[in-house]
C-alpha cells in the first residue's frame, strides 16, 4: 500500500471512530507510553476526539512525571466496551508482548499499529511501520509533519521523550532522522534537561538493587560478554525495566555484549539482550522473544539455569 493510501484511510478511521482506544506493549517503557500519549494529544488536537490510553504490568517509577501520566489507565480497571471502532496498537513487536491487552483485539473493529520492530506477524489491519526508525515516537512524528497536524508544547515533549529514551540520549542513534526531529523539537521549545530530569524518580531501594546485580555479574569470553542475574526476591524490588544494570555494564571496557536475566516468577525469566557489535536479535528469537538488531529480548519459561545454559550456548555459538 503506498503511503499517501495509509494515511488517507489513517485520517478516515480516526474521523469515524466514536470510540477509539491506544495501547502497547506490557510493562511499557518510556516510547511505548509516550508515543501512545502523544498520539492521543494529537488526535484530541486535531479532531476533537478523546482516546482511552491502557498499560498492563508495571509502570517503572521513572515515567510517573511524564506529562499526561494521568490518562494512563490500568486494563483491568477499565470497562472495555464488546465493540470499538478504533484500536492503535504501538511498540508491540509481537502480540505475546501485549499481555492481556490483546484481548482487546477481536473487540475492534479497525486496528492500526505503529511500530519500529521487525514483526512477520502483525496485528494490524493497516501497519505504518519503519524498522529503521529510532522509536515509535519518531513515526508518529513524521506522521503528524505529513498530514500537517497541529502540535502543542505537550506533544512535542512526549515525542522528545520517546526518541531519546529508545535511543539512550542519542547513543543508539543508527541514522540521523532522530537528530533531525530533535533539533526541530528544541527550535520548538523543547527542553531535553527539563525532560531528563523527570526520569530522574526512581526509588532509593530499585536503583541500590540494580547497583548490587551489577557488582555481581560474571564476565565470559575474555570479558566481551557480561551477564547478570536477578533473582526472584531481587525483581520484586524493581520497577520491571532495570535499565540502569545494563548501562552500568554497557560503561565497561571490553564489554561487547550484555545479558540480563531477571526471575520473574519461579520458572518465568525476562531476558534482555544488547550488544555493540554483532547483532543478537536472531537469538531473541531463538528464545520466542525478538526485538532490534542490537537491543532484543525474550521471556522464557523456564527454570533460571535452564535459560541461562540456554542463553550462552546461542552466544557461544554466534561468537565462534
Amino acid at each position: 500500500m503506498k503511503k499517501n493510501d495509509a494515511f488517507d484511510i489513517l485520517v478516515s478511521k480516526i474521523k469515524n471512530a466514536k470510540s477509539i482506544i491506544i495501547f502497547g506493549h506490557k510493562n511499557l517503557d518510556a516510547d511505548s507510553m509516550c508515543s501512545g500519549l502523544a498520539l492521543a494529544q494529537l488526535i484530541k488536537l486535531n479532531y476533537g476526539k478523546d482516546c482511552l490510553c491502557l498499560y498492563d504490568g508495571n509502570m517503572p517509577d521513572s515515567l510517573h512525571n511524564i506529562p499526561m501520566r494521568e490518562s494512563m489507565r490500568y486494563y483491568a480497571k477499565v470497562d472495555i466496551p464488546e465493540s470499538v471502532d478504533l484500536v492503535f496498537v504501538l511498540d508491540y513487536g509481537t502480540i505475546k508482548n501485549l499481555g492481556a491487552l490483546s484481548e482487546i483485539l477481536p473487540k475492534s473493529k479497525f486496528k492500526i499499529e505503529f511500530d519500529h520492530h521487525k514483526n512477520d506477524n502483525c496485528v494490524g489491519d493497516l501497519c505504518i511501520n519503519d524498522v529503521a526508525a529510532s522509536s515509535v515516537g519518531e513515526i508518529i512524528y513524521t506522521v503528524a509533519e505529513k498530514l500537517d497536524w497541529r502540535r502543542d508544547e505537550t506533544v512535542n515533549d512526549l515525542i522528545a521523550l520517546s526518541v531519546i529514551t529508545d535511543t539512550g540520549f542519542f547513543k543508539y542513534a543508527r541514522r540521523g532522522a532522530a537528530l533531525r526531529i530533535m533539533a526541530d523539537l528544541v527550535d520548538s521549545g523543547v527542553n531535553i534537561e527539563h525532560l531528563a530530569n523527570l526520569l530522574n524518580n526512581k526509588s532509593r531501594k530499585s536503583v541500590l538493587t540494580e547497583a548490587s546485580v551489577a557488582s555481581r555479574a560474571q564476565f565470559m569470553w575474555r570479558g566481551r560478554v557480561a551477564i547478570a542475574v536477578v533473582d526472584r526476591s531481587e525483581y520484586k524490588k524493581l520497577d520491571g525495566r532495570s535499565d540502569t544494570i545494563l548501562n552500568l555494564l554497557g560503561q565497561i571496557r571490553g564489554v561487547e555484549y550484555i545479558i540480563l536475566l531477571k526471575q520473574q516468577k519461579e520458572n518465568q525469566i525476562s531476558v534482555s539482550l544488547r550488544s555493540k557489535l554483532k547483532p543478537i536479535d536472531e537469538i531473541a528469537t531463538a528464545l520466542g522473544g525478538g526485538g532490534h538488531a542490537y537491543a532484543a529480548g525474550a521471556v522464557v519459561q523456564d527454570s533460571l539455569d535452564n535459560v541461562r545454559a540456554m542463553v550462552l550456548d546461542l552466544f557461544k555459538e554466534m561468537l565462534k
